[in-house]
């Protein structure tokens, strides 16, 4: 086997390549794969045979000779890429692929490197790579020895900040004072260098450290550097639109000598800018490497051509694109349909039924897939599928009642409706955390086996002791106190407005508000969305006996169930028959992200709904309901702007003429099915809407002109740009433009 590290290793000679597995790809696969010198970026659209066309490469490197597998530095994005990529390589050329140290993610690739050169970095080659835990951990105790709150500034936060800037490339000399602000009234850049040194100290990095190491040992030791250069002869990258800076600058450092790069990716599913991956990376390719070759895989291999137009129309309105036409042989296949529905239950019994149809006629379930936008929606699907007893498999995540925050909610809920519940009450007694330490917690145990009696009476009973120290006397007794007012309530408010009451005054939502992880405010809208399945019920005793026979519902089905995720996990997927639940203004695109994003965060959430209708292979449903309820208050919803992006002759629309009252637009009849229709309005202004759903009162509306200023509550001032009725599109000072009713803005 060569030897990896041995820098006089020289390839042999390149000979003609074995026809074989050229001929399985068709012409523009087939120039990726033999385009090998200089750099190349391969577009790749959804469904083009992206994997293909990188495995055939790195088997038409090695079967030319043009490098032995020691040479050849390849990253992908998961262990599973990785492992695929070498299975695949070797069924190529006839045997298992020995002697690639260099093929793995960009973390493993980074770590093996950082091992050889720790020192020049303050570290020892055995140095442990922490995880999310133990880096939670360390963090606490550097804010605690800045004599900081950690309830004020979470160590999680913090944690989310510095994963952040090491995404970035920033070391903690590099944060600037607007930077820095970010944390901690401007202590962010201090806390982060002391984390680093505390690192070093315990001779251990978090993940980021390995991409930012490298960087720091590449720019400082320029002889590492060009040993390096001179080694990878050739570099293949996976997925290049998800790279974040760091990988960006890392991969740039590499190439310089040989230039022979070659980047596999697709900018139209760019969906992962919230966790630091660069859309412009990709796009600016060609700039960083002057002279290369761009070759555009556009030939479809998954889906009908009707499917295809459509999300080529929604993706043709995002700016920041470099471009291309998919196109297939496959048949012209069944309209995408755009269904309205009254509101959120609606929807997932009109999904379950077309579902249940669709197997009536010999369907697999397993070919089937709802994909939505935000964790929350997951929750009325599965309802509603446990309640008909279709089988159901939830994607990338728990299912809703098992969810942490649903947990610790309902926890609390459960100790109030019932004290002696004592696996609640060991959930909540540090949730969020009352500064009871491991020698308090014992005590209360004791008590409790002691007096054989619940933990709830034992905390009772410990606080007439003298058994505990005073602060911890304090924070147990307030506990016991709230719980016991809690229950109080019980009586006296709704179900609705005790859970309310419970998660604000427990300190449980000023939890996750106060948390700067990416994961935090997907968890708040969970917790409203536990709120709002209450009012389904007619008190708490009745709401909590469904979730526990919810959760002990064994789904059943087999291997053959239909999958739920979101459109972040369905990535890489692909399925019959696609439902796209949700795609409503503040929905999708999601309001949030536009009101953190502005412009780009738009564009990333075209990207989302392209990304979802390139998951079907024959049929694609999209869902928008008139109304959502949330914390229990009905309002009303108008439909996604995406959906004025689909070409008209590619979509049939149901069931939204009754929705909206006032102005609807001409409708004729598209098929013998009633219930089918096509609007006739021009291509981007479908019919449906004027934005007052029905059997709702009729309020007169202000009337507004284009180009006038205005005030909303939310959001701020702004200008009015389009108006369609009582609808209007406002360019707000901060933030992306947005819809909204002129009913909710004033003249400024």
């Amino acid at each position: 086997m060569p030897d990896p590290f041995d820098l006089n290793e020289l390839a042999t000679p390149a000979h003609d390549a074995p026809a074989a597995y050229l001929e399985t790809l068709n012409d523009r696969q087939r120039q990726a794969v033999e385009a090998l010198d200089g750099p190349v970026l391969v577009l790749a659209g959804a469904g083009t045979g992206k994997t293909r066309v990188l495995t055939t490469r790195l088997a038409h490197l090695l079967a030319t000779g043009r490098a032995y597998p020691s040479q050849i530095l390849a990253v992908t994005f998961t262990n599973k890429a990785a492992r695929e990529m070498q299975e695949r390589v070797g069924r190529l050329i006839g045997g298992v692929v020995e002697g690639m140290p260099w093929l793995g993610t960009f973390h493993a690739v980074a770590a093996k490197i950082l091992r050889r050169h720790a020192e020049l970095v303050g570290l020892k080659s055995n140095f442990t790579i922490l995880d999310t835990d133990d880096q939670i951990r360390l963090l606490k105790q550097v804010i605690a020895a800045a004599d900081l709150d950690e309830k004020r500034w979470p160590a999680r936060g913090l944690a989310g900040l510095i994963d952040q800037w090491k995404n970035r490339g920033l070391t903690p000399d590099k944060i600037g004072a607007g930077e820095a602000q970010r944390f901690a009234d401007g202590r962010g850049a201090m806390l982060y260098k002391a984390y680093q040194e505390r690192l070093r100290t315990l001779n251990a990095v978090d993940f980021g450290d390995l991409l930012l190491h490298n960087l720091t040992i590449f720019q400082q030791h320029p002889d590492v550097l060009a040993d390096y250069q001179r080694r990878f002869r050739y570099i293949l990258v996976d997925e290049y639109q998800d790279t974040n800076i760091s990988q960006y600058l890392w991969l740039r450092l590499l190439a310089q000598q040989h230039r022979n790069i070659c980047c596999v990716g697709d900018d139209d599913q760019s969906i992962y800018g919230w966790r630091g991956a660069e859309v412009g990376n990709i796009l600016r390719f060609e700039a960083d490497f002057p002279g290369a070759k761009v070759i555009r895989l556009e030939q479809n291999y998954r889906s009908t051509p009707q499917i295809l137009a459509a999300a080529a129309g929604l993706i043709a309105e995002n700016k920041g694109r470099l471009g291309k036409t998919l196109w297939t042989e496959a048949g012209h296949g069944e309209k995408v349909v755009v269904r309205g529905v009254w509101d959120g239950p609606e929807e997932a019994r009109v999904v379950a039924e077309m579902i249940e149809r669709l197997q009536a006629q010999g369907h697999a379930l397993r070919e089937i897939a709802v994909l939505v936008r935000a964790g929350f929606q997951t929750r009325e699907f599965e309802e509603r599928f446990l309640n008909i007893g279709l089988p159901y498999r939830i994607i990338g995540g728990p299912r809703f009642y098992e969810r942490l925050e649903i947990r610790d909610a309902l926890a609390y809920l459960r100790l109030i409706h019932q004290g002696n519940d004592d696996l609640a009450f060991e959930r909540i007694i540090n949730t969020p955390k009352r500064g009871l330490g491991p020698a308090a917690l014992q005590a209360l145990h004791i008590t409790a086996r002691t007096g054989q009696m619940p933990l709830l009476r034992a905390a009772q009973a410990l606080l007439e002791t003298e058994d505990l120290k005073p602060a911890a006397r304090r924070a147990l007794g307030q506990f016991v106190a709230d719980i016991e007012r809690w229950r109080g309530l019980m009586e006296a408010v709704s179900h609705i407005q005790l859970a309310e009451t419970v998660l604000e005054e427990s300190g449980y939502i000023a939890l996750w508000r106060e948390d700067r992880s990416p994961e935090a405010p997907g968890r708040l809208e969970n917790l409203a969305e536990l709120v709002r399945a209450m009012s389904a019920f007619d008190n708490l005793g009745g709401f909590l006996e469904h979730v526990s026979l919810v959760m002990e519902n064994n789904e059943g089905g087999g291997d053959d169930k239909v999958s739920v995720m979101t459109l972040h996990a369905a990535k890489g997927l692909e399925f019959n028959t696609v439902f796209l639940p949700g795609w409503e203004e503040g929905v999708f695109p999601n309001q949030r992200a536009l009101d953190e994003g502005g412009a780009p965060a738009l564009e990333e959430e075209r990207r989302l709904g392209y990304v979802g209708l390139t998951r079907a292979r024959r049929r694609a449903i999209i869902l928008h309901a008139a109304n959502r309820q949330v914390f229990g208050k009905w309002q009303s919803s108008l439909p996604s702007r995406f959906i004025d992006d689909l070409p008209v002759e590619h979509v049939v629309h149901e069931g939204g003429a009754g929705l909206y009252r006032g102005r609807v637009k001409t409708w004729e009849q598209e098929a013998p099915d009633e219930h089918l229709m096509a609007w006739t309005a021009p291509r981007r202004r479908p019919a449906v809407i004027e934005a007052t759903p029905r059997r709702a009162p009729v309020v007169e509306s202000p009337s507004f002109n284009i180009g006038e200023r205005v005030f909303h509550d939310k959001f701020g001032y702004g200008t009015v740009r389009a108006v369609d009725g009582n609808k209007l599109e406002i360019e707000f000072e901060h933030g992306a433009p947005k819809r909204v009713m002129a009913g909710f803005v004033r003249a400024a």
